[in-house]
């Protein structure tokens, strides 16, 4: 029995392993191209992408491992199915039902890992970002300048550059600003340039040895000025703190003021990991193997089971939002409904039914 309960564990994490790793990998590609198109719009800044994937991909984890081991657990039963392990292991004396136990001794802790994810890490991530975005947006723009890079104001309506900046002094070498104002536009190329704050607390970059073009050239208003000093008025962005959302406030914030939303919000951190049990204890009855049908009928069918899950939970939970649902049932039904599934599925591969023409009697 500890060999069978041992090959099978190996075999649910090495399958668990690998589809987690390749889930993160779809959701890292597709949410990196999504923020590097933003940072390219200028919608993100671009040394915020690291942090932005971070706090996204840990916001997902949850999902990621209940779908892992729902997957691992279906495949690694199909495979003995369709090897002819099962009526090795049948014939042994064991019945289906002896797979609840590894199962369960594979699932619980990443059930664990979950339910700490939903309940604490998640909430915390969204308030990370959150809060790391307002700081990025409070930004004024000497401080997002750096050495060989094009920076756009805010307002679309400056591009400045630099070549380098000293490392003794901060001195900025070799500026570059195109500008745009009062319908006109206007190039400023300086030899140095440093940052200066006014006693009312403005900042000025303060460019030296320079010359400024203005206008269009060939017009009869096209200007070339030299200068010694010039001061252009960094722009500056204060920061706003912005209301937590009932996604990102603690667990214990979710208590002490139970609205509609907020104990929708409760449901749907504890469906995660109750998903991930409940979905990894269906994938025992639903691993069989016809071998008449298709290897990949079950694993089709699975995800579709998976998917349904987890857009009904989505759906309660919108409905427990807006009052349409009693909050104090929220997600419950489709838990129950799961069950009830998970239920009939082992009734049919233990009883064939039987029960049912019994009952008939």
């Amino acid at each position: 029995m500890k060999i069978f309960e041992r090959s099978l564990t190996r075999e649910f994490t090495g399958i668990g392993v690998s589809v987690v790793l390749v889930l993160i990998f779809i959701i890292v590609t597709r949410l990196l191209i999504m923020y590097l198109g933003q940072a390219a719009t200028g919608a993100v800044e671009p040394q915020a992408v690291t942090a932005l994937l971070g706090f996204a991909l840990l916001g997902n984890l949850p999902v990621i491992l209940a779908l892992a081991i729902f997957i691992a657990v279906l495949l690694a039963l199909s495979r003995s199915y369709r090897e002819s392990e099962m009526p090795v292991w049948f014939s042994s004396g064991l019945s289906l039902m002896a797979w609840v136990r590894p199962v369960l001794k594979f699932g619980l802790p990443v059930v664990a890992v979950t339910a700490v994810l939903s309940f604490l890490l998640t909430p915390w991530a969204l308030r990370e970002r959150q809060e790391y975005e307002r700081v990025l947006q409070s930004r004024d723009e000497a401080s997002r300048i750096a050495p060989g890079s094009f920076v756009e104001s805010r307002a679309s309506n400056r591009v400045v550059f630099v070549d380098n900046t000293s490392a003794v002094d901060g001195v900025i070498n070799n500026v570059f600003v195109q500008y745009e104002q009062n319908g006109r536009s206007g190039v400023v190329v300086a030899e140095q340039g440093s940052t200066e704050i006014a006693p009312n607390g403005d900042k000025f970059l303060v460019m030296t040895k320079g010359r400024r073009y203005e206008g269009t050239p060939g017009a009869v208003d096209f200007r070339i000025i030299d200068f010694e000093s010039q001061k252009l008025r960094v722009e500056s962005k204060a920061a706003q703190s912005g209301e937590l959302s009932a996604r990102q406030l603690p667990t214990m914030e979710l208590l002490k003021s139970p609205t509609p939303e907020r104990l929708a919000e409760l449901h749907w951190r504890a469906a995660l990991p109750l998903a991930a049990l409940v979905l990894s204890l269906v994938a025992i009855p639903l691993a069989f193997v016809n071998p008449r049908s298709g290897t990949s009928l079950n694993l089709v069918t699975g995800i579709i089971v998976f998917f349904l899950y987890y857009g009904m939970l989505q759906l309660f939970e919108a409905l427990t939002k807006s009052g349409k649902i009693s909050p104090w049932i929220g997600l419950t039904p489709v838990h129950l409904a799961m069950i009830g599934l998970l239920a009939v599925l082992f009734s049919r591969q233990l009883f064939g039914f039987r029960w049912l023409a019994f009952a008939r009697r």
